[in-house]
């Protein structure tokens, strides 16, 4: 796969990600939604660290940082909606 199809197939992979995000915005203000919309929101910053960021080719230490940022932010949030 070429570089410029890889970017296309995860910008393309984002924006029906980001379309996800909002359509489950507008269903309700459950806990479960507001889960569920974490969970989308961590697999764009997987997309965006290992695609556009290129750090599937990075050392392991880098890579783990950068998308355990992403982990540790959705719990934050996460844990602040359900108390």
């Amino acid at each position: 796969m070429s570089a410029s199809s890889f970017l296309l197939a995860c910008w393309t992979a984002l924006a029906t990600l980001s379309v996800c995000t909002v359509v489950l915005a507008q269903v309700g203000a459950t806990w479960r939604l507001s889960i569920a919309i974490l969970l989308v929101a961590v697999g764009k910053a997987w997309l965006i660290a290992d695609g556009f960021m290129e750090m599937r080719r990075a050392p392991r230490l880098w890579r783990r940082l950068i998308l355990s940022w992403a982990l540790v932010l959705a719990a934050v949030v996460g844990l602040t909606l359900i108390l």
